[in-house]
């Protein structure tokens, strides 16, 4: 069926309206991005904080005297909302590459509606909303560590997006628990900032200092996975950005050329008229 001028004008402003939407998103993914990206700087200095009192801890006792076994509890950060491409899917791939070769029992909670149908097959699946705001990180934090407690969890596993330069995102696994080995042997290495030699007060430091550890980890994963979600949604952004361009540009090219056909048209149909009547005219007289 071929286009007239007002359908060609109605899906110019259609797109148009697209477009808005588009950039509108776009800006909003942008600004997200750097909330999330300094909610990860800011957890250096209190992450230094509780890396000192472990420090401190462990060249007392040992950090796997508090720490017993348990289930093993994979945590997955994934979305709650569309527009980021094969954000959930990547990652969903990643997890079952990582728990396949595990034959115990398996508890997965999932952060993200959207990766929750993924990872059904892996597992006793509790899902929980992405946070939308740094507030809610925390919060969201919080229940998710009250979880992990309640499945009597030994193990456990962070699965999620990280945001890596050259392509966007990258999946990425942190073992929580139990503490590595290297790790533990990394920061009792590690040298006192001061002259004053530390004492650890009362027997629930390190567990508490642990407990700090841990509530960091989910919360820096949180942050980066939601940094990660919204660089994907502006990069797909960008590109129906650019897709709606150049169908403007088409759309545009081919408004001007049927509304300049019209006009031949019509000027053809005057001149024809004109020369008709002149022609009657002429035989008249």
């Amino acid at each position: 069926m071929s286009e007239t001028v007002e359908s060609l004008r109605h899906k110019i402003d259609s797109a148009a309206e697209l477009g808005s939407v588009v950039r509108t998103m776009k800006a909003l993914a942008a600004s997200s991005i750097a909330q999330y990206e300094r909610a990860v700087a800011s957890l250096d200095e209190y992450y230094r904080a509780v890396e000192l009192g472990l420090v401190a801890c462990l060249r007392s006792r040992e950090a796997a005297r508090v720490l017993g076994s348990g289930n093993l509890c994979a945590v997955v950060f994934g979305s709650d909302q569309g527009l980021a491409g094969q954000f959930n899917e990547v990652l969903a791939d990643f997890v079952a590459s990582k728990l396949e070769g595990e034959s115990s029992e398996k508890h997965v909670l999932v952060i993200g509606e959207r990766m929750q149908g993924y990872l059904e097959a892996y597992g006793m699946v509790r899902s929980f909303a992405v946070p939308n705001s740094i507030s809610a990180i925390t919060k969201a934090t919080g229940r998710i560590l009250a979880a992990l407690e309640a499945d009597g969890a030994g193990r456990v596993y962070v699965f999620h997006n990280r945001p890596e330069p050259g392509s966007v995102y990258e999946p990425v696994m942190q073992r929580l628990l139990p503490l590595d080995a290297a790790w533990q042997a990394g920061l009792a290495k590690k040298r006192w900032p001061t002259g004053n030699l530390p004492e650890v007060i009362g027997e629930g430091t390190l567990k508490a200092l642990i407990s700090e550890y841990l509530f960091i980890s989910l919360f820096r994963a949180c942050a980066e996975s939601l940094a990660s979600e919204n660089a994907a949604r502006l990069n797909s952004m960008r590109r129906a950005e650019k897709n709606i361009d150049e169908l403007l540009e088409v759309l545009n090219q081919d408004f001007h050329h049927l509304r300049q056909t019209g006009i031949d048209e019509e000027l053809f149909d005057v001149i024809a008229g004109y020369e008709l009547l002149a022609g009657k005219a002429t035989a008249i007289l």
